[in-house]
């Protein structure tokens, strides 16, 4: 348990999970997830989310610990998921004078998750609703879509703080590190990404307020540069691309898709282009979708495969369309020993998503790279650092 910041009243008495490899069973989580939950202490008490099944036992003890043997007034549900709202049962079972605070769609998907919906203790919000605690006052903003119907985020006017449900947050440590960015961005894209309009609403509502210190149910709290988070927020929300670059992401059955791929990358790098490559066959396909968000061009370079797209190659691409990839820039490289085939199928694919400009010429390989086809690469290459942002 710890203060927000100091002489906080707010108590941070969320849990670390360093054992969980897979975050919603898809996501690689090397360093660990945090589900975060804090207490205000005032005459009221009012605790904010609860936590993930895997670490109840833990949560409920930071919140005894920081409680001393008082009882709370409120607990306020931002968000329905399972990893922040499975400890609900067994904390109103603990007490039961306790309300409950949330928004209306939230309390039939209690009723789904834990066959009940606390009829005669809930407390319904709406946009604007605030709750009194004494020196704390919390005035509740409806988030629907930020990722769930459900949604609202909750603003603390005393302290200046966003309780921002799973806005904001990241994977990793609850400790802010270095690579911040990258991990923020990783989540962002894959577990908000598609809900770009709903985010850009919520930011304008975040824009009215004086916000000192954002609590977000994932990674760290956050009182530094709050207007480069914003600002990223507002960038990704928008399908802007973050910088310009060129992702080579490529899918290789034996290797000779992958040497010409790692050949292109190294053409364009000798243009001046800032390249990440990265091998679908092996890498986080999360992590290879949030590099594609976050730069202006991307080349794709895939084999075939029974006629159609290596496996890994389609994977990428069904959660590029999942996630509303647009406004890019895309080059091509197929590989089919005897019929390539994968460039069709990657053309069609990326005609099904909102203004991607497929550049010319496709390389085609038929087998191992020969100077033809290389020659098509330094022709693709000229022709995607013609593109700009």
């Amino acid at each position: 348990m710890r203060p927000i910041k100091p002489e906080s009243k707010i108590v941070y008495i969320g849990v670390e999970d360093k054992t969980l490899d897979l975050f919603e069973s898809q996501y690689p989580v090397p360093n660990g997830v945090t589900y975060n939950s804090y207490l205000i202490d005032d005459e009221k008490i009012a605790v904010m989310d609860t936590a993930d099944a895997r670490v109840s036992d833990a949560w409920l003890a930071n919140l005894e610990e920081a409680l001393a043997g008082r009882t709370p007034d409120y607990l306020v549900v931002q968000h329905m998921e399972p990893d922040h709202s499975a400890s609900i049962r067994r904390v109103m079972e603990r007490y039961p004078a306790m309300q409950i605070v949330a928004s209306q769609k939230a309390f039939p998907m209690m009723q789904q998750f834990f066959g009940e919906s606390y009829e005669d203790r809930r407390v319904v919000v709406k946009e604007g609703d605030t709750l009194a605690l004494g020196a704390h006052t919390l005035t509740f903003a409806m988030a629907a879509m930020v990722h769930w119907p459900e949604v609202m985020v909750s603003y603390e006017s005393n302290e200046k703080v966003l309780f921002s449900a799973d806005a904001f947050g990241t994977f990793g440590p609850f400790e802010k590190s270095e690579d911040w960015v990258t991990e923020a961005r990783r989540y962002y894209i894959n577990i908000v990404g598609k809900y770009g309009a709903p985010v850009q609403a919520l930011l304008k509502k975040a824009a009215a307020l004086e916000i000192e210190t954002v609590c977000p149910l994932h990674g760290p709290v956050l009182t530094e540069d709050l207007g480069t988070v914003v600002s990223l927020y507002d960038t990704w929300s928008s399908y802007r691309p973050e910088t310009k670059g060129v992702l080579v992401a490529c899918a290789s059955i034996h290797g000779n898709t992958k040497r010409a791929a790692e050949e292109l990358a190294e053409m364009l790098k000798a243009k001046g282009e800032t390249v990440v490559f990265f091998d679908l066959t092996r890498g986080d396909v999360a992590a290879a979708t949030a590099e594609a968000f976050r730069f202006d061009r991307m080349v794709l370079c895939c084999s075939t495969y029974d006629t159609g797209i290596f496996t890994a190659g389609e994977h990428f691409l069904a959660h590029l369309k999942a996630k509303t990839y647009q406004n890019r820039t895309v080059g091509l490289m197929e590989n089919g020993s005897w019929a390539p085939m994968s460039g069709k199928h990657m053309k069609a694919a990326f005609a099904e998503m909102k203004n991607i400009t497929v550049v010319e010429p496709m390389v085609t390989l038929k087998g191992a790279a020969n100077e033809a086809a290389r020659a098509q690469m330094a022709a693709l290459c000229d022709a995607l650092t013609a593109e700009s942002l």
